[in-house]
């Protein structure tokens, strides 16, 4: 008869235990990391377990390798593991554009501007000179600029040389020839500065548009490259989504392009501007997605911006007796948009600075709220907003969309421009958020920076990357770090319909998520911070190694 020997049984034994386990195959599993998940109870893990670009399961170290199995690990060394940043507010094609321009940011002086124009001119031999960046408050005087030395080097040549904030530009004689812009020129929300009887070249706002008629544009070949790049860069810095804060209608065949061939792997999230084309499309798409890129929202231009004076005040800028600033749209166009996005189910996200146009957008927003409470409707900036005013954001369920370094950059010239009293409402980000309960947080590049370090030490400390002021600015209005990051991760989602996908990281969700070379802090000193793995969806995007 047959016998089976014991030692059968004891390898036998062994084989099964070790299939046992030996776990189940994931694509990649994350290790001895500080896993923090954004979600409300403040949890964090160990690792955690990824495939199909998903996370499959999340908890303590033993746990995750016991039960699972890949061939790819990474060995977080403790390091901070977050969901990745969304920058809520930015402009990649602005700032692929400015990228090919004449580069005035950072300029001294209106001669430092000329001396980088006649350089750039002769290095590229344009037949139109278009510039952006320049800012007067750092040229030791707060007058703005006028063309009398732009017109006497390029005489005939076109020259468009915007402002920092974008909502100002300076145009030689040749260009505003060529836009028809005169002492006699009127344009409703626009600003055409005018010296003893001769334009000197300033526009402001709406006034920007017929020259902006005239832009030429870029060849889409450079335009394609310096996204890549602009990718790269908010990739290093964790950045895995941007929430494009105004795009025409030829730009969505674009990203979708680059999406399908030149490998855009960033989350967009894209507003449109209400073009007829874009209303159209609006209508007949409705909630729109194509993969890594979605739409279901409308960018209103309320006003202008503090800087170049055009942003509604409900009194007078203190340093400008009887000038109020612009509304750069008119009512009427915009209960126009209100009830297209009602319609649509679109967000109606509003740029708005000055206190009357924050004031005008929440009376306005006041309608959706009575119809759908869950609205998300956004207010782009609320960057002055009247005290009085501050609790109509938690009343009518409206979400601030703020962007810390504004204030840091400001804090030269701001209360200059509206006095102590109204800075009480002004870039009040622990007001706002006291009301709404959820920040939206951006940088609005290029006006700033990328680097959400930056941000944070800007919303928490209320300093700039120089550190000042010592004290802060306004430093009763600084919100935590924790919420600071809840602005660029779970709420930013949250502010695009997004929560069930990024933001945080939980079992079923996108493993999006960034691991920092340091931990994510805030101290009094500015400390610069970079991703060493970024990735989407379970793909490694940005690497150090």
């Amino acid at each position: 008869m047959f016998q089976i020997k014991p030692t059968f049984f004891f390898f036998l034994l062994t084989f099964i235990l070790q299939s046992c386990f030996k776990g189940k195959s994931v694509d990649l599993i994350v290790h001895n990391a500080v896993i923090h998940t954004m979600q409300d109870n403040g949890i964090e893990y160990e690792a955690m377990a990824i495939k199909d670009g998903k996370i499959l399961e999340i908890g303590p170290d033993r746990q995750i390798l016991n039960k699972y199995t890949s061939k790819e690990e990474i060995d977080a060394g403790g390091k901070d593991v977050y969901p990745g940043f969304t920058d809520a507010h930015g402009h990649i094609l602005s700032y692929a554009n400015q990228l090919l321009s004449l580069n005035l940011v950072g300029c001294k002086s209106m001669d430092e501007v000329l001396v980088r124009a006649e350089k750039y001119q002769a290095k590229n031999q344009r037949s139109f000179i278009l510039g952006r960046g320049w800012d007067q408050s750092l040229w030791g005087s707060n007058e703005f600029p006028t063309n009398e030395e732009l017109t006497k080097l390029f005489p005939t040549t076109p020259v468009c040389l915007i402002r920092i904030d974008g909502h100002a530009l300076l145009a030689n004689d040749a260009l505003l020839e060529l836009a028809k812009i005169s002492t006699k020129t009127t344009i409703p929300g626009g600003i055409i500065h005018v010296k003893e009887g001769k334009c000197t070249g300033l526009l402001v706002d709406n006034a920007m548009n017929p020259v902006y008629a005239l832009l030429p544009s870029f060849p889409k070949k450079e335009v394609i490259g310096e996204i890549q790049e602009i990718q790269q860069e908010l990739f290093q810095f964790g950045i895995t989504g941007v929430h494009e804060a105004g795009i025409g209608f030829n730009d969505i065949a674009l990203f979708k392009e680059m999406i399908d061939n030149h490998g855009l792997e960033l989350d967009v999230y894209a507003m449109l501007m209400p073009s007829k084309e874009n209303i159209q499309f609006a209508e007949k798409q409705g909630i729109y997605k194509y993969k890594n890129l979605s739409i279901r929202s409308f960018k209103v231009m309320g006003d202008g911006a503090l800087g170049s004076r055009g942003a509604l005040l409900k009194k007078p800028y203190s340093d400008q007796h009887n000038h109020f600033g612009v509304l750069t749209t008119s009512l009427e166009k915009m209960k126009e948009v209100a009830a297209i996005c009602e319609r649509t189910g679109y967000q109606m996200n509003t740029h708005a600075i000055g206190d009357s146009t924050n004031h005008i957008l929440l009376e306005l927003y006041q309608r959706i709220f009575e119809v759908n409470k869950d609205h998300r409707w956004r207010i782009e900036h609320a960057q002055v907003v009247d005290p009085k005013d501050l609790e109509l954001f938690g009343k009518y369920a409206i979400f601030p969309s703020v962007q810390p370094t504004h204030a840091v950059s400001d804090q030269r010239w701001a209360e200059q421009r509206i006095g102590k009293t109204r800075m009480l409402g002004a870039y009040a980000y622990n007001s706002l958020l006291n009301q709404y309960g959820m920040l939206a947080i951006g940088t609005d590049f290029p006006i700033e920076l990328t680097d959400p370090f930056l941000t944070i030490h800007a919303a928490v400390q209320r300093k700039n990357a120089e550190n000042s002021p010592s004290t802060g600015f306004y430093a009763n209005e600084s919100i935590t770090l924790e919420d600071c990051v809840k602005g660029m991760t779970i709420w930013a989602a949250f502010a695009s319909f997004q929560e069930n996908e990024i933001g945080s990281l939980e079992k079923g969700k996108d493993a999006t998520f960034v691991m920092f070379e340091n931990p994510v802090r805030s101290t009094p000193e500015y400390q610069p911070n970079f991703s060493l793995f970024t990735f989407i969806k379970g793909k490694k995007v940005y690497s150090t190694e």
